[in-house]
């Protein structure tokens, strides 16, 4: 014989029901179905007896309520000969529920008693319906009374079954129908004096035990709302997938750590018997499901699943006088047990000078107040400290038949909860090895699950989730890049970029799952909230997603203000802007100490030559121990284009216009021709070769004459150029004159700095250099004659949109 147990949402609506009937008719032998109340209403009838204890009258709407509901379940099962019946046994029923609750507001009583005989009509009435629809569809089926077979103490609202009597009444019952299904309501017991009790929690998953047991069960299946146990949370964690094996062991941990498919307690009377559990789904009857068996295969993750509870407080007894003393542990979880705080994880330091515990946040007042006065004494005597709680927390943990047998899985599980800045507060294990359980601030639960579930069950692809922060010309190219690449990215280098926001300086859009792609201009301009560097902020650590990469695409000043926090919260930081590096030395210091100490890559190749590999080259050179004597440069992309299309046939004002269209120069065109961003691109070279230095070491010799230096806007900035036209003029022919290319060039030596135009003979590398390109020469202690020479186009918004995405990929191979 086969046990199926429907839970409230499988038998929550008539087209759920009629579900239920075609599982039931497609099995070959006979079955035992329990069922438990509609979904929802068991909540109400809780809701109705303590209105009516309150006096509040709105009782008897919530029993109409009920009633409708039964009512319209019944019209979408029957048919209108059969639903005469079938109401009139429901609204007898509800009459007995109104009689009682009637009592309740009168009397101004609510005892146990009679809260049992309120709460299992639920299942009652949804056994009676489900009885009648089977009979309608031509099935053999009895409905058999659970509260006659059952048989507990008396206690009425968590009764303790007499095992033995129980198992001999539903054999009995059961062996003397030839009925092919024989339903029982869930849930419902009754005592010696034939008084109803209930089972408390997971009561009808109970009762589905002790029909499996005491019928010999072939297979117990548990019919849910879901399509098995999962690896973890399918709502906090989008990748989970049913575990299409696992033991009762483990199926336990799972379900003490959060899974709310089974309820531990419940299903002992299928483990003494060794009786399979199958956990299906209602709504989809076809998936696998989980089997639940006494060992697990071992087969694919070692970790069978991450579970978490929520709502944790962490309780800390402490102090020099515990140390070697018997009886503190005794005396501590006594003072919890005598106000029945269930503890749900302990630890220990070997020092005794400490102990743990975890319980639920709702109970830390109540165990403060106890623990306190246990040792009001030893508190006095300052030998123990009063009690320390710690609220908003979670227990994490992974959990697997077979970890014990496998080095390395606690290192790997807290080596991920640290590269994403996820702090443990407490470590419990096991010596079997079942459970690994940690204790974390309970706003890190979402990100730790993810990243956990990522490293024991996914094929090794790794979730990125950028912020970007500008989407002009190559923000936007940025997103293409990344949309276009997607696919190559996820099955060749397993990652998975996400753009989860986008802002430029009007608005600013945020989606965790991430932004579409295909429209994100559209959603922007739609969605959009104001732009408020501050808010996106605030909403990036609020959001603390895994592997968070900040993406800063912009020229702005006050961007950069928000690396540092960043940094602190382990969100990477990718830059093209050059200000934070640029900035006093303390600062650049202590953004690259902050990567080191968060573990966050900061990373900025395109702060110089764009998408060319020159910082990345650098940082090898100095990592392999050789050491920087020389750099000559050409870093101005802007520079060079303007210098190699001005002729005789284009005024220098009509290059500068024409590099700004095509987007070499930045939006002030300013920053580029007084040289001050070829001195950034200069200093940050010297800083990242291990030069202290700052911007003001650098010499600048500027070729802008005095009224563009002056200048207030980019207007009046643009005016000065055509008015000293002859100035740039003069510049031209003298480097002509001497058959020689201007070019704005940056030079480092013996500690010195100096950026400037110079006139470039033949034979030199820097001649030929066209239109945007960039070169470096690197001299060092290897390359002494012939120099390390690094050249490419070095402005664009396509090649800088490029750099930054190789570094955004660098962060997800950290």
């Amino acid at each position: 014989m086969i046990v199926s147990k429907f839970g409230g949402t499988s038998v929550g609506s008539a087209e759920n029901i009629k579900k239920v009937i075609q599982i039931v008719q497609s099995k070959s032998e006979a079955s035992a179905v329990v069922v438990s109340a509609l979904g929802g209403v068991t909540n109400l009838l809780i809701k109705a007896s303590q209105q009516a204890l309150e006096n509040n009258v709105n009782y008897a709407d919530i029993v109409d309520e009920i009633e409708d509901r039964h009512f319209q379940t019944i019209e979408g099962l029957l048919h209108h000969d059969n639903q005469t019946v079938c109401k009139a046994e429901v609204a007898k029923k509800l009459n007995q529920l109104k009689d009682i609750l009637n009592g309740v507001a009168l009397l101004n009583d609510l005892s146990e008693k009679t809260t049992a005989r309120i709460v299992s009509l639920g299942e009652q009435l949804s056994s009676f319906i489900i009885h009648q629809s089977m009979l309608q569809a031509g099935i053999k089926a009895q409905l058999v009374n659970s509260s006659e077979c059952i048989k507990t103490d008396d206690q009425f609202l968590n009764a303790q079954v007499e095992l033995e009597k129980t198992y001999g009444n539903i054999k009995a019952k059961i062996k003397e129908s030839d009925a092919q299904v024989h339903i029982l309501p869930g849930f419902i017991a009754s005592n010696n004096k034939g008084e109803i009790t209930t089972l408390g929690r997971g009561g009808s998953d109970f009762t589905a035990a002790l029909v499996a047991n005491a019928v010999s069960a072939s297979l117990l299946e548990i019919w849910t709302d879901v399509s098995g146990m999962f690896t973890a949370n399918p709502q906090l964690v989008r990748q989970a997938y049913p575990i299409e094996e696992i033991s009762y062991q483990e199926a336990m941990e799972l379900s003490h750590f959060g899974a709310k498919v089974l309820y531990p307690p419940t299903i002992q009377p299928v483990l003494d018997k060794n009786i399979p559990i199958l956990i299906k789904n209602t709504m989809a009857a076809e998936d696998k499901g989980t089997l639940i068996t006494e060992k697990s295969l071992v087969s694919g993750s070692i970790v069978k699943g991450i579970s978490h509870i929520g709502d944790i407080a962490l309780l800390t007894l402490e102090g020099n006088g515990m140390v070697g003393v018997p009886g503190i542990s005794k005396r501590l979880f006594g003072a919890l047990a005598q106000n029945n705080i269930n503890v749900k994880f302990i630890t220990q330091a070997s020092s005794e000078h400490s102990i743990c515990i975890a319980i639920d946040s709702n109970e830390s007042t109540l165990a403060k107040q106890a623990v306190d006065a246990a040792f009001e004494f030893e508190i006095l005597q300052h030998k123990v400290n009063p009690l320390i709680v710690e609220d908003g927390l979670a227990i994490i943990a992974l959990v697997g038949d077979h970890m014990k047998s496998h080095q390395g899985i606690s290192g790997k599980m807290f080596s991920e909860l640290g590269n994403n800045n996820v702090n443990i507060r407490a470590i419990a294990q096991g010596s079997t090895e079942k459970n690994i359980s940690a204790v974390i601030n309970e706003k890190d639960v979402r990100k730790a699950l993810n990243s956990l579930h990522a490293v024991f069950f996914e094929d090794q692809i790794k979730q990125i989730n950028l912020f970007v922060v500008g989407i002009g010309n190559v923000g936007g190219k940025l997103v293409e890049q990344i949309r276009s690449q997607y696919k190559y990215l996820l099955e060749n280098l397993h990652l998975n970029i996400r753009v989860v926001a986008v802002a430029n300086s009007r608005k600013m859009l945020f989606d965790p799952s991430g932004v579409d792609l295909e429209k994100w201009e559209d959603e922007l301009d739609a969605k959009g909230l104001s732009s408020d560097m501050s808010a996106f902020m605030v909403k990036m650590k609020e959001l603390n997603l895994r592997n968070s990469v900040f993406v800063d695409n912009t020229a702005n000043q006050d961007v950069p203000d928000l690396y540092e926090a960043c940094l602190k919260h382990s969100i990477a930081v990718v830059a093209c802007n050059k200000i934070a590096c640029s900035s006093s030395l303390d600062n650049y210091k202590n953004l690259k100490y902050l990567s080191r100490k968060y573990n966050a890559p900061f990373l900025f190749e395109t702060n110089v030559g764009a998408g060319l590999p020159i910082i990345d080259t650098l940082n090898n050179l100095i990592s392999s121990g050789d050491e920087i004597t020389e750099i000559q440069a050409v870093l101005s992309g802007s520079l060079n284009f303007i210098f190699n299309n001005f002729s005789a046939d284009s005024s220098f004002y009509n290059v500068v216009e024409q590099a700004g269209i095509e987007g070499y120069t930045e939006p002030d065109p300013r920053i580029d021709l007084s040289g001050i961003d070829v001195m950034r691109k200069i200093l940050i070279l010297m800083r990242e070769s291990g030069m202290p230095c700052e911007l003001d070491d650098i010499e600048n010799d500027s070729f802008l004459p005095q009224v563009s230096l002056d200048a207030n806007t980019v207007p009046d900035f643009m005016e000065t150029l055509k008015q000293a036209s002859q100035h740039f003029e003069d510049l031209r022919t003298k480097a002509e004159a001497a058959d020689s290319r201007l070019k704005y060039v940056a030079s480092y030596k013996n500690g010195k700095a100096k950026v400037g135009l110079q006139h470039i003979p033949k034979e030199h590398p820097f001649y030929n250099l066209d239109g945007k390109d960039n070169i470096v020469l690197f001299y060092t202690n290897r390359y002494k004659d012939q120099p390390l020479i690094i050249k490419g186009a070095g402005a664009g918004a396509e090649v800088t949109a490029s750099g930054i995405f190789g570094d955004i990929i660098r962060t997800g191979n950290k």
